[in-house]
Protein backbone atom coordinates (compact mmCIF):
# COMPACT_ATOMS: atom_id res chain seq x y z
CA UNK A 1 0.00 0.00 0.00
CA UNK A 2 1.66 3.49 -1.26
CA UNK A 3 1.79 6.13 1.91
CA UNK A 4 -0.24 9.03 2.00
CA UNK A 5 2.12 12.04 0.48
CA UNK A 6 2.80 14.50 3.69
CA UNK A 7 0.76 17.85 3.40
CA UNK A 8 2.88 20.97 3.01
CA UNK A 9 2.14 24.53 4.02
CA UNK A 10 4.01 27.82 2.99
CA UNK A 11 5.13 30.67 5.21
CA UNK A 12 6.89 33.68 3.34
CA UNK A 13 10.30 35.05 4.59
CA UNK A 14 9.47 38.43 6.35
CA UNK A 15 11.93 40.34 5.48
CA UNK A 16 15.50 41.09 3.65
CA UNK A 17 16.94 40.41 0.28
CA UNK A 18 14.78 37.02 -0.13
CA UNK A 19 11.61 39.15 1.17
CA UNK A 20 8.47 37.23 -0.34
CA UNK A 21 10.11 34.05 -1.11
CA UNK A 22 8.30 30.74 0.10
CA UNK A 23 9.49 28.30 2.58
CA UNK A 24 7.62 24.73 2.83
CA UNK A 25 6.89 23.35 6.19
CA UNK A 26 5.77 19.59 5.92
CA UNK A 27 3.27 18.84 8.39
CA UNK A 28 4.38 15.90 10.61
CA UNK A 29 4.70 16.09 14.34
CA UNK A 30 8.16 16.50 15.02
CA UNK A 31 8.02 19.76 13.54
CA UNK A 32 6.81 22.69 14.27
CA UNK A 33 7.04 26.06 12.54
CA UNK A 34 7.76 29.03 14.62
CA UNK A 35 5.41 31.52 14.10
CA UNK A 36 5.31 34.85 11.76
CA UNK A 37 5.11 37.09 14.31
CA UNK A 38 7.66 35.00 16.82
CA UNK A 39 10.10 35.51 14.09
CA UNK A 40 9.33 38.77 13.54
CA UNK A 41 10.23 39.30 17.56
CA UNK A 42 13.16 37.49 17.16
CA UNK A 43 14.98 39.57 14.66
CA UNK A 44 13.41 43.03 15.41
CA UNK A 45 15.78 42.39 18.32
CA UNK A 46 18.85 41.03 17.07
CA UNK A 47 18.58 43.30 14.10
CA UNK A 48 21.21 44.92 12.24
CA UNK A 49 23.55 42.72 14.64
CA UNK A 50 23.27 39.51 12.83
CA UNK A 51 25.01 40.74 9.80
CA UNK A 52 28.09 38.73 8.40
CA UNK A 53 27.77 36.76 11.78
CA UNK A 54 26.80 33.05 11.42
CA UNK A 55 23.74 31.57 12.55
CA UNK A 56 22.92 27.55 14.23
CA UNK A 57 19.49 26.29 14.20
CA UNK A 58 19.99 23.46 15.98
CA UNK A 59 16.64 21.72 15.76
CA UNK A 60 15.98 22.57 11.93
CA UNK A 61 12.94 21.82 10.71
CA UNK A 62 12.05 23.19 7.50
CA UNK A 63 14.83 26.02 7.97
CA UNK A 64 12.62 29.06 8.63
CA UNK A 65 14.84 31.29 11.16
CA UNK A 66 17.88 30.56 9.22
CA UNK A 67 16.64 30.88 6.16
CA UNK A 68 15.30 34.19 7.32
CA UNK A 69 18.20 35.32 9.15
CA UNK A 70 20.57 34.86 5.53
CA UNK A 71 17.97 36.98 3.67
CA UNK A 72 18.53 39.67 6.85
CA UNK A 73 22.01 39.85 5.92
CA UNK A 74 24.00 36.45 8.21
CA UNK A 75 27.01 35.02 6.85
CA UNK A 76 26.43 31.55 6.86
CA UNK A 77 23.50 29.63 8.22
CA UNK A 78 23.94 25.78 9.62
CA UNK A 79 20.95 23.46 10.26
CA UNK A 80 20.68 19.66 12.06
CA UNK A 81 17.82 17.92 11.56
CA UNK A 82 16.95 14.11 11.95
CA UNK A 83 13.58 13.76 10.39
CA UNK A 84 14.35 12.09 6.99
CA UNK A 85 10.93 13.90 5.81
CA UNK A 86 11.72 17.21 7.23
CA UNK A 87 15.47 17.42 5.88
CA UNK A 88 14.18 16.38 2.06
CA UNK A 89 12.62 20.02 2.48
CA UNK A 90 14.53 21.29 4.24
CA UNK A 91 17.08 20.69 1.59
CA UNK A 92 14.81 22.31 -0.98
CA UNK A 93 14.05 25.06 1.21
CA UNK A 94 17.59 25.97 1.22
CA UNK A 95 18.49 25.08 -2.47
CA UNK A 96 15.77 27.83 -3.49
CA UNK A 97 16.41 30.41 -0.72
CA UNK A 98 20.55 30.52 -0.21
CA UNK A 99 22.39 27.50 -1.55
CA UNK A 100 26.09 28.81 -1.00
CA UNK A 101 26.06 29.49 2.33
CA UNK A 102 23.47 26.69 3.86
CA UNK A 103 25.39 23.94 5.68
CA UNK A 104 23.05 21.20 6.57
CA UNK A 105 23.61 17.88 8.88
CA UNK A 106 21.00 15.06 8.48
CA UNK A 107 21.13 13.74 12.65
CA UNK A 108 20.15 13.54 15.96
CA UNK A 109 20.94 17.43 16.93
CA UNK A 110 22.30 16.30 20.77
CA UNK A 111 24.94 14.44 18.89
CA UNK A 112 25.35 16.17 15.56
CA UNK A 113 25.80 19.65 17.90
CA UNK A 114 29.58 18.88 18.55
CA UNK A 115 30.24 18.84 14.97
CA UNK A 116 28.74 22.14 13.78
CA UNK A 117 30.41 24.08 17.12
CA UNK A 118 33.53 23.07 16.06
CA UNK A 119 33.17 24.22 12.28
CA UNK A 120 31.56 27.80 13.62
CA UNK A 121 34.28 27.56 16.06
CA UNK A 122 37.14 27.25 14.18
CA UNK A 123 35.47 30.05 11.20
CA UNK A 124 36.28 32.53 14.10
CA UNK A 125 33.12 33.89 13.16
CA UNK A 126 30.33 35.15 16.41
CA UNK A 127 27.72 32.85 16.29
CA UNK A 128 24.18 33.02 17.35
CA UNK A 129 22.76 29.72 18.21
CA UNK A 130 18.77 29.25 17.93
CA UNK A 131 17.39 26.12 20.28
CA UNK A 132 13.59 25.10 19.49
CA UNK A 133 13.77 21.55 21.09
CA UNK A 134 10.35 19.53 20.35
CA UNK A 135 8.18 20.46 23.43
CA UNK A 136 8.56 17.95 26.15
CA UNK A 137 4.87 17.15 26.40
CA UNK A 138 5.54 14.73 23.37
CA UNK A 139 6.07 11.18 24.41
CA UNK A 140 9.65 10.59 25.18
CA UNK A 141 10.77 13.98 25.39
CA UNK A 142 10.83 14.38 29.02
CA UNK A 143 14.28 14.90 29.24
CA UNK A 144 14.81 17.39 26.40
CA UNK A 145 14.96 20.58 28.20
CA UNK A 146 17.95 18.95 30.27
CA UNK A 147 20.02 17.87 27.05
CA UNK A 148 19.39 21.24 25.23
CA UNK A 149 20.87 22.82 28.59
CA UNK A 150 23.97 20.54 28.48
CA UNK A 151 24.22 21.47 24.92
CA UNK A 152 24.11 25.31 25.69
CA UNK A 153 26.30 24.87 28.57
CA UNK A 154 29.20 23.53 26.37
CA UNK A 155 29.16 27.08 24.18
CA UNK A 156 32.25 29.34 24.83
CA UNK A 157 31.73 33.04 25.65
CA UNK A 158 34.18 34.17 22.87
CA UNK A 159 32.66 32.18 19.93
CA UNK A 160 29.18 33.04 21.07
CA UNK A 161 27.10 36.25 20.00
CA UNK A 162 23.48 35.44 21.57
CA UNK A 163 21.75 31.95 22.64
CA UNK A 164 17.74 32.30 22.03
CA UNK A 165 15.70 28.95 22.84
CA UNK A 166 12.08 28.60 22.02
CA UNK A 167 10.36 26.81 24.53
CA UNK A 168 6.48 26.42 26.33
CA UNK A 169 5.83 29.48 27.92
CA UNK A 170 5.16 27.50 31.02
CA UNK A 171 8.77 26.30 31.45
CA UNK A 172 11.37 28.53 33.26
CA UNK A 173 14.67 28.29 32.28
CA UNK A 174 17.84 29.30 34.82
CA UNK A 175 19.12 32.87 35.01
CA UNK A 176 22.40 31.40 34.14
CA UNK A 177 23.47 28.69 31.84
CA UNK A 178 27.54 27.96 31.64
CA UNK A 179 28.92 31.14 30.82
CA UNK A 180 25.93 33.13 29.46
CA UNK A 181 23.37 34.63 31.24
CA UNK A 182 19.42 35.41 30.02
CA UNK A 183 19.23 38.75 29.34
CA UNK A 184 14.98 38.83 27.81
CA UNK A 185 12.08 36.74 28.05
CA UNK A 186 8.96 37.27 25.53
CA UNK A 187 5.61 35.14 25.62
CA UNK A 188 3.52 34.33 22.24
CA UNK A 189 1.14 32.08 23.51
CA UNK A 190 2.11 28.85 24.20
CA UNK A 191 5.54 29.26 23.09
CA UNK A 192 8.51 31.74 24.57
CA UNK A 193 11.60 33.21 23.48
CA UNK A 194 14.47 33.49 26.12
CA UNK A 195 17.57 35.18 25.31
CA UNK A 196 21.09 34.95 26.62
CA UNK A 197 24.25 36.41 26.11
CA UNK A 198 28.00 35.77 27.53
CA UNK A 199 28.69 37.39 30.41
CA UNK A 200 31.09 40.54 30.30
Amino acid sequence: MKKAPIKVFTTTINAGKHKGKKLEIPAIDTTRSSKSILRESLFNTLQFDIIDKNFVEVFGGSGSVGLEALSRGAGDAYFIEYNHTAYKILEKNARNIDPMHTHLFLGDSFEKFETVYTMVKRSGIKTYFYFDPPFSTRTGMDEVYDKTIALIEMIEPDICEMVIVEHMSNLELPEHIGALTQTKRKKFGRSTLTYFKPEL
